[in-house]
């Protein structure tokens, strides 16, 4: 069973019609509680072989949360997009209505209808614990089988603090957020740690209707189809982003996308990291599917001769096909994926001090790649406490680079095989956050696989390790791009995405059909300085083809006819600042180009003509 608690001021609820033949009979379609704990509750297909103990453990969790938020009433609300592997109807009602008998005597319970289509309205607190997920499993069934360190993870208990740019450690309940908005969510996310998804964010009808990608039914979940414009922008991303580490010293290598589960070393390394792994077998062989790129460069390191001259020693994959097993109440949109492209770097350090010193420079990598994408950031930190003692002045030195307060997770425990940690995150139009930039010092892995390296007085000697993705998983990069535009939207600027990331950047509408053969010359021009262009030649009025570019984000638009075709200048329309501007061709392509020339480019996806463009979303 997978359930999620909202703490909220009210729910209001209406049954509309039924959404299944055998749906629960009802007299009253609607329903409304105040100071209320909602659950929204999902019965899986495991809870059927011992349901009575599901109900018995839904009932103590739904008491047990109830008392610590200090609710007044519970609203118990069957909610089936928790799931892709639900109970039978009939198991989930006897479920659901079971649970509500063994509340209603006890504390003012209400229930919403199963089997039925309902509107809902609901507001939730806010507080720390407003937010929670569980998973309950029916007593003597096996669990799904977690790693250590997942397990680890769920038990841990951190303090949580702001740092702030004088280098006070502030504890995060008694920080002022009046000027730091997005940091309060972001410390609320965090130490909330609800990662499960009740509403449809943004991104998502945005990455449909501007055709990036989509869900592929034909898939499990989480794993995508990009249409042309969205493998555009995302092998931009991937290209800016080795781009970045090549420049950097990072070296560049392939390494296979599935291991042996009986590797001795690896299968050590799976237990001490925190996610879920896709199994498949081969023959009498079990395999996992890798969920980062460290096994292959682990392996390659071990079989390297490394010296100490060549430290610190800098591996990068660019790892189109990582994969996590995430739970299915999490999946969304872009946002987190169970199949997903990762660029990552793994340097080889001879000390400490050393690692320091590549932990601050991939930190300001990091920095450099957030503004490069034009996106706001929140930073989180994270340390084992010894080792934030001996660094505090390290830790202070980052927050100056920032030049803002940032997140401070201190563990009393080290459960992991870092001792430190940092994340850019990005915070959404649903105040979730979602991790990009990270970068963390491994002291445990370079022992556990044998890799050495010869020290000057020539003996061999075990390096420690960062790994490190300056820009995090890219999908979710395309993620924080459309929740940003929807965000300035909602602000009332003009949504769009970096021009060097805009799959066409021009877009030339000539008001009729005689405009054409000028049109497509002003188009070569363009064209031939590197520069994503084409042309509007439908049989559509100038209005609707300004309204259809203005749609796509398009960033220059430029309307062709008698004045221009005379005055050898062209009216363009500049997305950035809402200007409309008489300037030459030359001028147009010197602008846009000294805008991108630091980024890389690739050519229009799509056909150069409009007319000639299939749809690929209905």
């Amino acid at each position: 069973m997978r359930i999620l608690l909202i703490h909220s001021d009210y729910l209001r609820f209406k049954a509309r019609k039924k959404a299944i033949k055998n749906a629960e009979e009802i007299r009253a379609r609607e329903g409304y509680a105040e100071n209320v704990l909602v659950v929204f509750i999902a019965a899986e297909k495991i809870d059927e072989e011992n349901p009575d103990t599901v109900v018995d453990q839904l009932v103590d969790e739904i008491i047990d949360t109830y008392k610590r938020v200090n609710a007044e009433s519970i609203a118990l609300y069957p909610y089936a997009h928790l799931s892709s592997s639900l109970a039978s109807p009939r198991v989930a009602m006897e479920i659901l209505n079971e649970t509500y008998d063994k509340l209603k005597y006890k504390f003012k319970t209400i229930k919403a209808p199963f089997g039925w289509y309902k509107s809902f309205e609901i507001k939730c607190k806010g507080h720390p614990l407003s937010e929670l997920s569980r998973s309950i499993v029916p007593e003597g069934v096996e669990k799904e089988k977690e790693s250590k360190a997942l397990r680890a993870e769920k038990k841990l208990k951190s303090e949580w603090y702001i740092l702030n740019t004088d280098g006070e450690l502030i504890p995060v309940s008694e920080f002022e957020f009046n000027n730091f908005k997005n940091l309060k969510k972001f410390a609320d996310y965090e130490i909330s740690k609800v990662r499960a998804v009740d509403k449809e964010p943004a991104h998502v009808s945005l990455m449909r209707s501007h055709e990036i990608a989509d869900y592929e039914p034909g898939s499990d979940q989480g794993n995508l189809r990009w249409y042309p414009k969205g493998s555009l922008i995302k092998r931009l991303l991937e290209e800016h982003v080795s781009n970045i580490v090549s420049d950097y010293g990072g070296m560049q290598v392939e390494t296979p996308v599935m291991y042996d589960t009986s590797h001795p070393q690896l299968s050590k390394y799976l237990d001490r990291f925190p996610a879920r792994q896709y199994i498949l077998k081969s023959g009498n062989k079990e395999y996992f599917l890798r969920f980062a790129a460290c096994f292959g460069q682990y392996l390659m390191k071990r079989d390297m001769v490394i010296s100490y001259r060549n430290l610190p020693l800098r591996l990068y994959e660019l790892s189109h096909y990582s994969f996590r097993y995430e739970q299915s109440g999490e999946l969304v949109g872009l946002r987190r994926l169970r199949a997903f492209t990762m660029p990552d770097m793994h340097t080889l350090v001879r000390d400490m001090e050393q690692a320091k010193e590549e932990f601050l420079n991939q930190y300001k990598l990091a920095i450099k790649w957030m503004n490069d994408l034009e996106l706001d950031y929140e930073i989180g930190i994270r340390f084992v406490r010894d080792f934030y003692e001996e660094n505090k002045e390290f830790a202070t030195k980052l927050v100056e680079i920032a030049g803002k307060p940032v997140l401070i997770e201190i563990w009393d425990e080290r459960p992991f095989y870092f001792v430190m940690k940092f994340e850019f995150n990005f915070v959404d139009s649903l105040d979730k956050a979602s991790a990009l930039s990270t970068v963390q010092i491994d002291i445990e892995n370079t022992e556990r696989f044998g890799i050495t390296y010869v020290d000057e007085d020539g003996r061999e000697k075990f390096p420690l390790m960062l790994h490190a993705s300056i820009s995090g998983s890219i999908d979710r990069n395309v993620y924080a791009l459309l929740e940003k535009a929807y965000l300035d939207k909602q602000k009332g600027k003009k949504p769009m995405l970096p021009l060097w990331l805009s799959p066409t950047q021009v877009r030339i509408l000539p008001v009729s059909d005689e405009f054409m053969k000028f049109s497509e010359k002003i188009l070569e021009v363009i064209e031939s300085n590197r520069i994503r262009v084409d042309i509007d030649d439908r049989n559509e009025s100038i209005g609707r083809k300004i309204r259809d570019a203005e749609r796509e984000w398009i960033p220059y638009i430029v309307v062709i006819g008698e004045k221009e075709l005379k005055s050898n200048k062209i009216s363009v329309r500049r997305r950035s600042d809402g200007k409309h501007i008489e300037m030459t061709v030359d001028c147009l392509v010197d602008e846009i180009k000294n805008s991108i020339k630091e980024f890389p480019f690739k050519p229009l996806p799509l056909s150069r003509f409009v007319s000639k463009r299939p749809r690929f979303v209905g």
